[in-house]
């Protein structure tokens, strides 16, 4: 079993849902395996940025961003599935977490100025 460190934006995002859904998200990234992380399948994922290992559990309407040391997990963003950060991220485009934050109401703010304009 691995100890797990939640970034303010994970922990931001978890403390917006209920009680029983926050314990089932954390319950599926605590039951991660050396085995499964070792050889990630469907619902799990690995890909490697700036010479790091990063892993993205789908977990129901999120996805979990997170890095591997020893017996720590360090979930550094969790997402909502299908949203421009997700693909952001997932398709290994740069980002800060700072545009993490901000980018999700500042882009479809944007593409509405744009649909007003035409």
């Amino acid at each position: 079993m691995y100890q797990i460190t939640f970034s303010n934006q994970s922990m931001d995002e978890l403390n917006k849902l209920e009680i029983l859904e926050q314990m089932q998200l954390v319950e599926r990234i605590t039951n991660l395996t050396p085995q499964q992380l070792a050889r990630p399948r469907e619902p799990l994922g690995k890909f490697h940025r700036e010479g790091k290992t990063l892993y993205r559990l789908r977990a129901g309407e999120f996805r979990l961003y997170f890095e591997v040391s020893e017996d720590l997990i360090n979930n550094h963003y969790m997402l909502h599935k299908n949203t421009l950060t997700d693909f952001i991220v997932r398709t290994k485009l740069p980002l800060s977490e700072e545009q993490l934050v901000e980018q999700h109401q500042s882009f479809w703010k944007y593409l509405e100025t744009l649909s007003k304009n035409h």
